[in-house]
């Protein structure tokens, strides 16, 4: 513990250096802030994506910055979770909930030129459904999909395989966004949608920027000229950046130790909000001897949830027991089944054979949560005899190792809503496998709507519980941090979205 608490102070030391550097800055910066235009937002982002297209990435940054901005669906999510229409003006669907017919809007077009109409919104589902199509949400939705009709230019007709009632949600992530047949190829880098801004340039390692677009459908409702996202992961310089005017804003805020700094600070306003994160430690089952569903229990009874919560997020966030978030539908709280017992993972270590010391590796992408998070874990698996050797890597990194199956241990926070379908994946990077849990998400596609539903909704919980498929800890609050005067960034994420439409100086 002697070795954490030194890194820690470090790290401290280093933060309150920038802290105070920035504090200097900002008294010299007033004046060219003051002078600032105010039809333009610089907002800071911790992770920088690898790429701008959403149907086809897995990083959820992809959505900070081009959803409702650049690209849009049929529908909208709102700050509150509530399903609006977006690109589609209204939709019904049959009583037995299989099919849904929306209804598109006229008029509207791409950046490219092209016309947003039917066949569009057909070609990009059959794109999001396609075999080599590495859209994340292509079983739980896309797959479901038996039929897209297109009776006219403005009607899409789409017929389920089971009923689907939160496909109205569904449909509202970013990874349903519509694209233009003749620029979808080059999403990634130059993405063209149907959003009021366009994308002007990325300057790698620094940020997005984007600018208002003249041919937006509602040019007059949109009051910003040029909106920049800035990557900045590490905590100091997040810090640093708003008291020093070098950002406007950052609706998801890291450095929640410096949260009553900018409550007290006039010149910022602070709001407090839910997400739908599971922060997890998420263990490589394909791996011996974490194949071993006692080993992963191990690993579950060793974690103390309040401790890491207090330690790491200073409080800001709620213990979890499965793969699902306290806001959802249907959440049961099972963080009773494995509570903190250091003795109890002792005893299923040596139950599995394990030999003590195991020497595992557990690799950390750059937030906060995951680097300090990553040191309080350690050491908490050090005191049942496991040493966890630390790994910082990058965002791309992590991308191409542990997502990509090549881990024995990471911390990640899966922000996406009802994303459980993820285990029914074989293929996906923790590599778990469960005929039981497969047979429980059938069972939930065929049901219908109400309690048969929610209780299948608890049992799936239940069942990722029980196979302790990854170490489940905690549900983090967002911290929303804003220069006095910005209005509209949201305080909550239903989905990981900036929408900017409706952001503007006050």
């Amino acid at each position: 513990m002697t070795r954490l608490h030194l890194s820690l102070s470090r790290r401290g030391l280093l933060a309150a250096t920038a802290v105070a550097a920035a504090a200097s800055l900002a008294l010299v910066s007033g004046q060219a802030l003051a002078q600032r235009a105010k039809d333009s937002v610089v907002l800071g982002m911790v992770l920088e994506p690898t790429g701008l297209d959403p149907t086809t990435g897995a990083a959820a940054a992809i959505g900070e910055i081009v959803h409702y901005n650049v690209l849009e669906g049929l529908t909208r999510i709102g700050v509150a979770g509530s399903v609006s229409p977006l690109l589609a003006s209204d939709w019904s669907s049959d009583p037995d909930g299989k099919s849904y017919t929306f209804r598109l809007r006229q008029g509207v077009t791409f950046q490219d030129g092209s016309v947003m109409d039917a066949a569009a919104v057909k070609f990009s589902f059959e794109r999001a459904k396609a075999a080599n199509s590495t859209n994340k949400a292509k079983k739980a939705v896309f797959d479901n999909i038996s039929s897209i009709a297109t009776p006219d230019p403005y009607t899409v007709i789409l017929t389920l395989n089971n009923a689907d009632a939160t496909l109205p949600f569904r449909l509202g992530e970013n990874t349903a966004v519509i694209l233009s047949p003749k620029s979808a190829d080059t999403t990634n880098s130059n993405p063209q949608g149907t959003g009021p801004f366009k994308f002007e340039s990325w300057q790698k390692g620094s940020a997005v920027t984007l600018v208002k677009w003249d041919g937006y459908r509602e040019p007059g409702a949109i009051k910003l000229k040029r909106v920049s996202f800035r990557f900045i992961n590490d905590n100091a310089a997040q810090v640093a950046a708003l008291l020093a005017g070098d950002i406007d804003g950052m609706p998801r805020f890291g450095a929640v130790q410096n949260l009553a700094q900018f409550q007290a600070d006039k010149r910022f306003t602070v709001e407090m909000g839910s997400t739908a994160g599971k922060g997890i430690l998420a263990i490589n089952n394909k791996k011996k001897p974490l194949d071993d569903v006692r080993v992963r229990r191990a690993l579950m009874h060793a974690i103390d949830r309040k401790a890491f919560i207090d330690g790491v997020l200073e409080g800001l966030g709620k213990p979890i027991g499965s793969h699902a978030a306290p806001t959802d539908a249907g959440y049961v709280d099972l963080t009773g089944v494995y509570a903190y017992n250091p003795e109890k993972a002792k005893a299923l270590l040596k139950e599995a054979g394990v030999s003590t010391p195991l020497n595992l590796t557990l690799t950390l992408p750059p937030p906060n949560y995951a680097r300090k998070g990553g040191e309080v874990i350690a050491a908490m698996l050090a005191k049942v005899g496991i040493i966890a050797k630390i790994e910082n890597v990058e965002w791309a990194q992590w991308l191409s190792g542990p997502f990509k199956g090549n881990f024995d241990l990471t911390i990640i926070n899966h922000v996406e809503p009802l994303d459980f379908m993820q285990y029914a994946n074989p293929q996906y990077y923790w590599g778990y496998q469960s005929p039981a849990f497969n047979k429980l998400t059938s069972q939930l596609a065929e049901a219908p709507r109400g309690e048969a539903r929610i209780k299948l909704y608890g049992d799936i919980q239940r069942q990722l519980s029980s196979d302790a498929v990854n170490a489940y800890i905690f549900n983090p609050a967002q911290v929303a941090v804003a220069r006095k005067g910005l209005k509209g960034l949201w305080a909550s994420s239903p989905i990981f979205a900036n929408d900017m439409s409706a952001v503007s100086w006050q």
